[in-house]
């Protein structure tokens, strides 16, 4: 019996991570805990117990991507990652490096570019949009740090090429240590142009 309940639960939270994955793409929900809450109303399952881990989420949607739209899916990436790379461009005194599911291949079709920027004060990024003729709106990210502390950092957002870019400025000395993911608990990855554009290039293959 406690083997069929455990079979019973795994099975709940894989349904649960899919229709989860489902929601986030479709509705371009970023908030994984508000995208798995709505898909356990939805499915009517009780939210207490079985709620699968972000990672879970995270193959969830990679495994929906695969299966639905991959063409377009590769299309869109390829635009994203363009984009970032643009961006990236304008933004180099910054040393800037791209982050989140444009780096890791799960964004869906309004996601955000996700890049860190290096400098001295959030206002010399700020002045460089200015300069670049870039109009942008102030947001504010708290982030959490290896010792587990959260921070709030200064971040810019602004289109590019079509796409929604999220810049968020650590101090310089913020690039020796990524910030905590929200999704896995691990520093967050980080990719510099280089490494974006032998992404693009793979792709191609």
């Amino acid at each position: 019996m406690p083997k069929r309940n455990g079979n019973g639960n795994e099975r709940a939270r894989l349904v649960l991570a899919q229709e989860t994955a489902r929601i986030i793409v479709d509705q371009g929900i970023e908030d994984y805990r508000s995208a798995k809450l709505k898909a356990a109303e939805r499915l009517g399952m009780s939210a207490h117990g079985v709620l699968p881990g972000n990672p879970e989420i995270e193959r969830a949607i990679s495994e929906h991507l695969k299966l639905f739209g991959r063409e377009s899916h590769q299309s869109l990436l390829k635009t994203l990652r363009q984009a970032a790379l643009s961006a990236m461009e304008f933004l180099s005194p910054f040393t800037p490096r791209l982050v989140g599911p444009v780096l890791h291949g799960t964004a869906a079709a309004n996601a955000a570019v996700n890049l860190h920027l290096f400098a001295d004060s959030a206002e010399m990024v700020a002045l460089q949009l200015q300069e670049s003729g870039i109009t942008y709106r102030l947001f504010e990210r708290r982030l959490k740090s290896r010792r587990g502390q959260t921070e709030s950092f200064a971040g810019y957002r602004f289109a590019q090429d079509d796409a929604n870019i999220e810049a968020v400025v650590f101090p310089v000395d913020g690039m020796r240590q990524a910030p905590i993911s929200p999704v896995d608990g691990k520093p967050m990855r980080r990719a510099d142009k280089d490494a974006i554009i032998r992404l693009m290039e793979a792709a191609d293959l």
